[in-house]
């Protein structure tokens, strides 16, 4: 791919990102109420609310390597094609079920299709020199952000209307994106860099395993587990803390969501550059892993409301974690296995996925009881802060260990 292919492509690689999380967050506060529309009571709605979060999370888990590696050996682009038309086709349908059951199969189908974010990983690393990979999973990381501040907001005011029409929004994005990727978007992966694909190195679980093979990271798969998983906890629990602690409001919540989403953009789509001037990967992702256990310890302490605000807006390198330790994990990978090595990340993301309610959920029931304000009440965020705090320490004796074999061999 030319210079001219790779600056054509990146804009589309961070559209194709910032359209899957609007698509998300779009239909986030109307998708609990078409569940409901199907159910009798508020119990069953809540437990087939729960089980359409674990199908999709369940099938991305299976499906994510296999498309990672399938654009190993078919390229990025007809993956991604794929990813797009199949997501579009998916919120169609969604909107038109008229069972729950063909709810159930859709949001699995959708699960199965939606590996973009993963390929879209690898295509960064095909086009990307290594050292400016941390800079554009910045870039994407803040497509992650945008797309979070713009989809519920979006997905609110259209659902006061009519609770299918968010669906139908996100389809046409996603269709529209899929047609522009169609006629706008090279392919990056080129013949001579092309895997054989075989469908017995491809299951998630071989997938994890496998990432052991590339130079010794097995360390950071860990530490973007635990943190992934402590992440997932602190959005699982979030509106019910603050409404248990500060008895916020749905508006607070959204006013709160909105100023992380900021926060995300601000570091990982700018202030990233100005980061990896003066920090060295390595130190940077030890000081975000520090700076996000704090954090945690920060929201589940803090006694009032506004007080969110200031651990949100301090916890100023945690966002760039992330970014940075899937880009150190690139550099280490073969070049012809980056599709194979982000989809088994994305595997890790869903397993997080499923079993950040299972864990979080409960912590937040034994405490709900105690007063408003009361400090036992922020134990799911506590729980995260152990989570982070184990990653931190084995984030940063790895990159310790690095640093003694690099010296002993110059």
């Amino acid at each position: 791919m030319g210079s001219t292919g790779r600056k054509a492509a990146m804009p589309f690689i961070m559209l194709t990102v910032l359209i899957d999380m609007m698509s998300i967050g779009i239909i986030a506060p109307v998708l609990p109420k078409l569940v409901g529309g199907f159910m009798g009571s508020a119990a069953d709605t809540s437990f087939a609310f729960g089980a359409v979060q674990v199908v999709y999370a369940l099938a991305q888990f299976f499906s994510a390597p296999v498309l990672g590696a399938l654009s190993d050996r078919y390229g990025r682009r007809p993956i991604l094609l794929l990813g797009l038309f199949g997501m579009a086709v998916n919120f169609f349908v969604t909107a038109l079920a008229t069972a729950f059951w063909a709810l159930l199969v859709v949001r699995m189908v959708g699960g199965m299709l939606c590996a973009n974010v993963a390929v879209a990983n690898a295509y960064v690393a095909d086009i990307t020199d290594p050292k400016n990979r941390a800079r554009n999973y910045g870039m994407l990381g803040a497509m992650f952000g945008l797309g979070f501040i713009l989809g519920p907001v979006t997905g609110g005011l259209l659902g006061d209307h009519n609770i299918h029409w968010p669906f139908f929004a996100a389809g046409a994005l996603a269709l529209l994106n899929g047609l522009y990727g169609y006629f706008i978007l090279p392919e990056s992966l080129p013949q001579e860099r092309r895997r054989t694909f075989e469908l017995k190195r491809v299951h998630p679980f071989a997938a994890v395993a496998r990432l052991r093979e590339f130079k010794g990271v097995e360390s950071l798969v860990w530490v973007i587990g635990l943190s992934t998983l402590a992440q997932f906890i602190l959005h699982t629990c979030w509106m019910l803390y603050t409404e248990f602690k500060f008895g916020w409001s749905p508006r607070d919540n959204g006013m709160s969501l909105f100023a992380v989403g900021l926060m995300a953009v601000l570091v990982q789509g700018g202030l990233m550059r100005q980061f990896q001037k003066y920090i060295p990967a390595p130190k940077l992702a030890s000081i975000g892993l520090i700076s996000s256990t704090v954090a945690f310890i920060g929201y589940g302490a803090v006694p009032a409301g506004w007080m969110m605000y200031v651990v949100v807006c301090a916890n100023l390198f945690g966002y760039a974690v992330n970014p940075t330790i899937q880009a150190i994990i690139s550099n280490a990978v073969d070049p012809h296995r980056q599709g194979e090595s982000m989809g088994a990340i994305s595997s890790i993301n869903s397993v997080a996925a499923v079993l950040a309610p299972l864990l979080g959920a409960p912590v937040l029931a034994t405490v709900s009881h105690y007063p408003r304000g009361d400090w036992h009440i922020g134990m799911p965020f506590f729980f995260c802060a152990v989570l982070q705090g184990i990653a931190a320490w084995v984030g940063i004796r790895y990159f310790a260990r690095q640093r003694i074999s690099a010296t002993a061999a110059a």
